[in-house]
């Protein structure tokens, strides 16, 4: 392997000497993966595979146009280049502007703590998927469809580029997602989970807690009353801090997102105030053990921690390096593709709101009327507009956390919403269940997390 790395290297070498000169900027991808997929629906198989793929991708930039071609045969890779060369020649006709970043050779591979998944038979991933099926099931009568799937993937790239970086990384990452419905009549009511790792095939073998309790919520959901739909001061557990953070203010950080349209760029404006002194929130791969977690990005950018705000304050957003240069900022080394097929492009990495001071149990006190929400169903967000499900949720009645209630959706503007906060939490949770798509490029792994929050005035939808 020592011996197939070298000599990839140095052909990558030689073919950015060869054609360098006829770009602006010229970067070379070479890929290898592998990939488990199973999905179980009830007792039916509808995913039982593993993948190899070997492959690449040619990036070429002329004044400031981009040139992009993937091949999944090295003995074509010439043409390859040739392709995207041309194509930059074509479209490029202003200047090109790329942050400078430090020309790196590297060889860098993220620990695991535990199993690697590869060594894990297909028989035995099965085998556990099964059992998480079984637990679901047998919750309680009532649950009529369940869902179980498992994924796996590993990918070790070689990067080269004609600044003079030379990079190979690889790492593992695995996730399993759970869902049961319960049926009652008319009524029916899902519970969902989602877990991830990129440390070790046996964080996804002790969820038995945790796969029950999506069925156990199902259950239990059919016969509680929906909340009145009102506006509530509302306490979110850690888990729906990480969602809205990364959904709802997350993408809005993404320089390209800034940068394609004015209007955003204008209301995304370093030192504008969003929030109260004690909001804190950053992105960064440079944390680790978590599923956003790496040493270097898709265009070999070091990982970083980048703070967006301080002090309720607008300080950074998150860049590749076209972005950056475009901005007049820094790189922040977020620039990152699926796998090969793909150009690229401005993505989180792990996003958090930090800690706050406030003891859990002080968020509630004075509340007459509230919601306590805990994990999330489902959402979606529309520029600044963003609606959440909540996974389970009660009333909060004098300060106290009364009944349980179902179908809570908060809605809302996510600039009001941080401006809303009124205290946060002393607690703190990583959330490893995130798959981020953007840009057709679906299933990214993130990580996201945060304290518990008490925002005022936020819209609760429920029965009128």
């Amino acid at each position: 392997m020592h011996s197939q790395l070298t000599d990839a290297q140095n052909l990558l070498s030689d073919l950015i000497a060869r054609y360098s000169s006829r770009v602006d900027y010229l970067m070379i991808r070479l890929e290898e993966a592998e990939d488990t997929d199973i999905l179980l629906r009830g007792d039916k198989v509808e995913t039982l595979s593993v993948g190899i793929s070997i492959g690449g991708q040619i990036r070429a930039c002329y004044k400031g146009g981009w040139g992009l071609s993937s091949f999944n045969q090295l003995a074509t890779i010439k043409d390859r280049i040739e392709e995207a060369i041309a194509a930059a020649r074509m479209v490029g006709d202003e200047e090109t502007i790329l942050a400078p970043i430090d020309a790196v050779q590297a060889i860098c591979t993220l620990p695991l703590t535990g199993t690697d998944p590869r060594k894990i038979s297909l028989v035995e991933k099965k085998q556990l998927c099964d059992r998480y099926t079984d637990l679901l099931k047998s919750a309680d009568h009532r649950i009529t469809t369940t869902s179980v799937s498992y994924g796996d993937s590993s990918q070790r790239i070689i990067l080269a580029t004609s600044e003079g970086t030379l990079i190979e990384q690889s790492w593992v990452d695995m996730e399993m997602r759970f869902a049961a419905t319960a049926k009652d009549g008319e009524t029916v009511q899902t519970g969902r989970e989602t877990t991830g790792s990129r440390k070790a095939y046996e964080d996804l073998t002790h969820l038995d807690e945790q796969v029950k309790s999506a069925a156990q919520r199902a259950v239990a959901a059919l016969s509680l009353p929906s909340v009145k739909g009102n506006t509530y001061t509302v306490v979110i557990d850690p888990i729906l801090t990480g969602l809205f953070v990364h959904e709802a203010f997350g993408h809005l950080s993404e320089a390209d997102m800034a940068y394609e349209n004015p209007d955003l760029l204008e209301v995304m404006t370093i030192g504008r105030r969003f929030g109260a002194k004690e909001l804190q929130i950053f992105d960064g791969a440079a944390p680790q053990g978590h599923r956003g977690s790496y040493f270097y990005d898709d265009e070999g950018t070091p990982a970083t921690t980048t703070q967006l705000i301080k002090d309720g304050v607008l300080v950074g957003r998150l860049h590749s390096r076209e972005t950056a240069g475009k901005l007049d900022e820094a790189p922040t080394g977020n620039a990152r593709c699926l796998n090969y097929h793909f150009s690229p492009i401005v993505r989180m990495t792990n996003t958090w709101i930090e800690r706050g001071k406030t003891p859990v149990e002080d968020l509630f006190t004075d509340i007459k009327e509230g919601v306590y929400a805990r994990n999330w169903l489902g959402g979606m967000t529309n520029g600044e507009m963003f609606t959440f499900s909540a996974g389970e949720a009660w009333m909060i009645r004098n300060g106290k956390i009364a009944e349980p209630v179902r179908d809570v959706t908060l809605s809302g503007n996510v600039f009001q919403t941080l401006a809303d906060i009124e205290a946060i939490g002393d607690d703190f949770y990583w959330d490893e269940s995130g798959g981020c798509g953007k840009g057709g490029q679906d299933g990214l792994p993130v990580g996201c997390g945060g304290p518990s929050l008490r925002i005022r005035d936020v819209v609760v939808g429920g029965e009128a």
